[in-house]
């Protein structure tokens, strides 16, 4: 997601009601089960994408014992295995949209997403009929705080790809392998990360009227009250 959507989304989930939270705290556990799937084992010290799982959800204030339930599950204890999906498809507008998903029925997943996207005068693509307008970066928002402005030169240095001043803050990008390294510079200058994960970033974005960017914002809405989807990546400015 771009600009101010991207900023409220996050906090939103922060300040989430009781009802809110457990859906969020579902998919918190799934991505955490997925990435000790992904090969890197059940060590966070070992397995960089499990670390960073942890940390946003210790982030949401995800209880640990939620935190160790999902690990063991990725590690093939308890419940039935679930995989990690990913649609493309087009909004309205012509909006491109990434989603990703984790489930243990990828047939039920897709049948759901499917009827979002119809039901918003949209349609599911084939596989890479949009991926190749996005590219897989790492991201890393800083609110305004004292001091947070001035680092855009100091994290050039430290060769991060990109860093955008915007009126909530600082939105840094990297190359994936530098993820971890650039969110670990920022809190060892003291400030506060609001957000640190691996993104679908667009090539270039695409600034819509009002109208077709409520549109679109409604669709990505939908899309993130499916318990099933973990992220929605669109190449819309909303």
């Amino acid at each position: 997601m771009s600009g101010h959507s991207k900023w409220a989304t996050i906090k939103r989930a922060k300040g989430a009601a009781d009802a809110k939270r457990g859906q969020l705290f579902t998919k918190l556990a799934k991505n955490i089960s997925v990435a000790v799937q992904s090969g890197g084992g059940s060590d966070p010290s070992f397995n960089f994408k499990l670390r960073m799982a942890i940390d946003k959800a210790k982030e949401s204030s995800m209880p640990n014992e939620n935190i160790e339930r999902a690990i063991k599950r990725g590690a093939g204890e308890g419940k039935e295995a679930i995989v990690s999906v990913t649609y493309e498809g087009f909004g309205p507008a012509g909006s491109a949209l990434i989603v990703e998903a984790i489930t243990d029925n990828s047939n039920r997943t897709l049948q759901a997403i499917r009827t979002v996207f119809q039901k918003h005068n949209g349609r599911l693509g084939e596989q890479g009929s949009v991926a190749w307008m996005f590219e897989s970066k790492g991201e890393v928002l800083v609110e305004r705080q004292r001091g947070a402005m001035d680092l855009s030169l100091e994290l050039i240095d430290q060769g991060v790809e990109d860093v955008k001043e915007t009126e909530h803050g600082l939105e840094i990008y990297t190359l994936p392998v530098d993820l971890e390294k650039t969110k670990k510079f920022i809190e060892g200058k003291g400030l506060k990360v609001l957000s640190a994960e691996l993104i679908m970033r667009p090539q270039q974005t695409v600034q819509l009227s009002e109208n077709d960017a409520a549109k679109v914002q409604a669709l990505v809405d939908t899309l993130n009250d499916n318990d099933d989807v973990v992220n929605v990546h669109s190449n819309v400015n909303l």
